[in-house]
């Protein structure tokens, strides 16, 4: 039987209070890390130099890192290095793209935060970072290619398949980094769910096409006409389902760094595993009882 209920709100708000104070005091003490240790870490899980990567960041989770939310950032582009690239998701919405599509919102590339997140607002924001135009799934890039890699993507039929960021992401032999997130942020998952289509019992996608609008940073308006994820299937898929043969293969990656835990995995890899697992049957989504 829980005591709580019989105490005093202004008790229970003190204890919260102290209880946060005490852990943070303890993650200070022996969970603190810096710049430095977060690229030696990216490092030992096979980020180099002149890698293509896309991350997928909770800066809340970054407890104990000793530096801000432009440090964090600055780490991560040392890890890719000049000659690399680092991408980021800034969509524009927390919720569903079918439900953001119905508010009739805009999405001005130049103006519209991203949800995903502070750390991919502020990453967006930088004068030497690219956001690819797309009224749903914008991403924002750094590096050697990234006007390459963000380059039309308003084209794109499908917001993450063949045409987009996530596509040539793969063309490039990307990684994907989750940083304090687990494997249900990969987007990159769509763009492989768009691939493994023909073969699945039922579609990702809606059936009709919607015609959208989005402003560029030139000022300019482009169009998109395209299918998005329908709701009732994305409400019963489970990217979690992919981990145990990911790490059957030795393709999962893991470590971590203060009390930060890192993921690291090859576009590949991923788009291997998952076409195995089609081959059987086999696919992200639980039925619904």
């Amino acid at each position: 039987m829980s005591i709580g209920r019989y105490l005093p709100v202004s008790i229970k708000t003190k204890l919260k209070t102290w209880r946060n104070h005490a852990r943070s005091v303890m993650i200070r003490r022996f969970f603190a890390f810096g710049p430095e240790e977060l690229v030696e870490t990216l490092r030992s899980l096979g980020i180099g130099t002149g890698d293509t990567v896309l991350a997928h960041t909770s800066f809340a989770h970054f407890e104990g890192f000793t530096g801000g939310i432009s440090e964090a950032i600055q780490a991560l582009q040392t890890a890719v290095g000049k000659e690399g690239n680092l991408l980021l998701p800034t969509l524009p919405f927390s919720g569903s793209a079918y439900e953001y599509v119905q508010s009739h919102r805009l999405t001005d590339i130049a103006r519209t935060p991203s949800r995903m997140g502070f750390l991919t607002e502020i990453f967006r924001r930088l004068p030497d970072v690219t956001r690819s135009i797309h009224p749903t799934h914008p991403v924002a890039a750094w590096g050697k290619r990234a006007s390459e890699l963000t380059a039309d993507h308003y084209k794109a039929l499908t917001p993450c398949g063949k045409g987009s960021p996530f596509c040539r992401l793969l063309e490039a032999d990307g990684k994907i980094l989750l940083a304090g997130v687990d494997i249900r942020s990969m987007t990159f998952f769509h763009y492989v769910e768009e691939q493994l289509e023909p073969e699945m019992p039922f579609s990702p996608f809606t059936t009709a096409w919607f015609d959208l609008k989005t402003r560029g940073t030139d000022g300019q308006i482009y169009q998109t006409r395209t299918r998005l994820f329908d709701s009732a299937i994305s409400s019963r898929r489970d990217v979690r389902l992919m981990i145990k043969p990911l790490r059957h293969a030795g393709y999962w990656h893991e470590r971590k760094v203060g009390s930060l835990k890192l993921i690291v995995l090859s576009t590949a890899e991923i788009l291997e595993t998952l076409q195995s697992m089609s081959k059987n049957g086999k696919y992200c989504y639980v039925c619904h009882q």
